[in-house]
């Protein structure tokens, strides 16, 4: 009989968290028992995991005696807190907040593109920005077979990045608006409901937003390549689900569309869907609930001699944020 594991999810009651506990059981993860932890506010309350209702524990630096594997989704404040502490009572912790994205010691992983980095012994490893995920899994088989030099990517993401509150705030306006009402903002600076917003976590020196800096660094250090040209500009857009991404890419040997679809369509976790004459390319509907990256849209940079244009749409909830983490899990029981 196989091992069946311990497992604990910090930040249960939140969209990611949420999305985590059913990926767990859409999975199949060989668990043997589940831990449901969140704040204090959360204690009490009970959430169903494969047909049984499990009470949520109160998040503290007891709360990993005897458990295998931690998955963080409540913020980089909590994972600063609380990760060490898992990782002090045995856990591998992989931790979806920012926290760690960046520490030099701490492995970023994407499955399909740097499974390499997975380790099976106590400590933690970080799941990236949504954003960067989807990208990345795009990307790396073009870079495998020819380097990337520069990317211009340009994000259109959905307001359940944000979390449950502007999902609700979309809702909100949106009727409002249809009821002929002034729409109440509170979330973002700006009406979301039939508008844009450039702008993605707070402004930095540089003008660019912190978002659009994760994009850059958290790239680089996926791709193992820190001569990687990179430029960002995100975009909130009223979407509930799904986030989208043109991405202009410039490589050291030309690369024709058709190499890029063939290989593509040969990628882990890629569904190319590029048929522009039959009007078929990736919308975020498609990806809601799907744990796939979809690219289309898949032509030349006219721009420049060696550059490729790609339109990468994919959920944010899971394989942004939950499936990933999950996926990391699996090659860690696998590691074992």
């Amino acid at each position: 009989m196989s091992r069946l594991w311990n497992v604990a999810v910090a930040g249960a009651t939140g969209a990611v968290g949420n999305q985590m506990i059913r990926c767990l059981e859409e999975r199949n993860f060989p668990i043997k028992q589940l831990k449901l932890l969140a704040s204090s506010r959360s204690v009490g309350k009970t959430l169903s995991f494969r047909g049984a209702p499990i009470a949520v524990e109160v998040l503290s630096d007891h709360s990993f005696e005897g458990v295998d594997i931690a998955l963080f989704s409540a913020g980089a404040s909590t994972s600063l807190k609380f990760a060490p502490a898992a990782v002090k009572a045995g856990c591998v912790v992989v931790d979806n907040s920012s926290a760690y994205r960046m520490d030099p010691l701490v492995p970023l992983v994407v499955p399909e593109v740097n499974p390499h980095r997975i380790v099976s012994t106590p400590g933690i490893i970080a799941n990236p920005n949504c954003s960067t995920i989807q990208m990345v899994v795009a990307l790396k088989p073009i870079h495998d077979r020819s380097r990337i030099r520069r990317i211009v990517v340009a994000t259109y993401q959905a307001v359940s990045g944000t979390g449950q509150k502007a999902v609700f705030e979309l809702q909100n306006q949106i009727k409002d608006l249809l009821d002929g009402k002034a729409p109440e903002i509170k979330v973002y600076p700006y009406q979301i409901a039939y508008n844009c917003l450039p702008h993605i976590d707070v402004f930095l020196d540089n003008d660019y937003t912190k978002e659009e800096m994760k994009m850059v660094h958290e790239t680089r250090k996926i791709l193992e390549d820190d001569s990687i040209r990179v430029a960002a500009t995100a975009v909130r857009v009223p979407v509930y689900y799904g986030h989208s991404e043109v991405v202009h890419v410039e490589t050291e040997e030309k690369i024709t569309p058709r190499e890029v679809r063939d290989l593509l369509r040969e990628a882990p976790g890629v569904v190319v869907v590029d048929e522009v004459t039959a009007k078929k390319y990736p919308l975020p509907l498609m990806a809601a609930g799907r744990d796939e990256v979809f690219v289309g849209r898949i032509r030349e940079d006219i721009s420049t001699d060696k550059g490729i244009v790609l339109w990468v749409v994919s959920d944010n909830i899971r394989k942004g944020a939950a499936t990933n983490a999950v996926q990391i899990a699996e090659r860690v029981i696998e590691l074992k």
